[in-house]
């Protein structure tokens, strides 16, 4: 497992530098200056104070070389600074970090006690009507795009029941709206995952086995067929947290959430390249961290994973 563990974190490297490069090298590519967006709102600057900010920020320098004080930087755990506002970008990353953590945390609590009985429901009730209603949800579930989620909700909650808050107060209950604006469409999807691995348990020859012994099926669901479609359910859950903490940029503008999200849509609209740069960065390490923390998990739930670690056949 030690070996393990250090092969895939000397495969994260390579990875994470390209990244990082690309990411870098195309924060060049825009043909708006960061320094022109600075002073747009001050009225006319003069073309030796716009140089003057240039050189302070380091604009002027080879691209080779302010990205490798860019690198650097971010070893030592300095960021750099917003073009805008002036303060270092890990303080403003940090200070939106706990809006989207409680709204990561309640869009999957509220997906996954919705998705697993409704997911086991509609696999033992195959063809019947209560698994045709559920695969019914399901599919429109996936096909509303969020945007489209978020106004019905709004105004079936807001506008016309009055129960809920349009726009974040920084309560809690005002994430509830954008957490199940987040966990409608993931909980159709995890339904039609869920339900399609217990089918396929269900059909395997240890099943018929086991109920032809007289073991009852609320047993068997329980200790082989649940722990089996744990996979599955480990698999969404690590893309789903990956996204979540990525920060959810459509939902954080419409509900006004200031979370990661919103904070990386303004710095696109404003042209604030550190801040785009280390949210990049923000949600490399996320997806990268929980791809491996899910890539361990697999070895203690599915033997069969360790095997072919292992170099081994089935």
């Amino acid at each position: 497992m030690d070996a393990y563990i250090r092969r895939r974190l000397l495969l994260l490297l390579p990875v994470l530098l390209g990244i990082t490069f690309c990411t870098f090298l195309l924060m060049q590519l825009p043909a708006d200056d960061p320094v022109d967006m600075m002073y747009r709102a001050s009225g006319a600057v003069s073309e030796a104070v716009k140089a003057q900010t240039r050189a302070e920020l380091g604009l002027n320098q080879p691209l080779l070389l302010r990205y490798w004080e860019w690198l650097c930087g971010i070893v030592t755990g300095d960021l750099g600074h917003s073009y805008l506002s002036g303060l270092p970008v890990a303080t403003l990353l940090l200070s939106k970090l706990p809006n989207t953590l409680l709204l990561t945390a309640l869009s999957l609590a509220l997906t996954i006690i919705a998705a697993v009985p409704l997911g086991i429901l509609a696999a033992l009730k195959q063809g019947r009507g209560c698994d045709l209603l559920i695969r019914t949800l399901t599919f429109l579930g996936n096909s509303l795009p969020g945007f489209f989620v978020a106004l019905l909700l709004i105004y079936l909650f807001s506008l016309k029941l009055g129960w809920l808050p349009v726009l974040s107060n920084g309560g809690l209950q005002s994430f509830l709206l954008p957490s199940l604006t987040l966990a409608l469409p993931m909980t159709a999807k995890y339904i039609r995952h869920i339900r399609s691995s217990i089918l396929e348990e269900l059909h395997k020859d240890y099943m018929a086995g086991a109920l032809v012994r007289g073991i009852p099926q609320k047993v068997v669901l329980r200790q082989f067929i649940l722990p089996a479609s744990g996979v599955t359910l480990l698999t969404l859950f690590s893309l789903s947290i990956g996204s979540l903490l990525g920060g959810t940029a459509i939902v954080e503008t419409i509900f006004m959430v200031d979370g990661i999200g919103k904070m990386a849509v303004d710095a696109i609209l404003m042209r604030d390249y550190p801040l785009i740069q280390a949210y990049v960065i923000w949600t490399t390490l996320i997806f990268t961290c929980v791809n491996l923390c899910c890539d361990l998990l697999y070895h203690y739930l599915d033997p069969q994973v360790r095997l072919l670690d292992k170099g081994g056949d089935f």
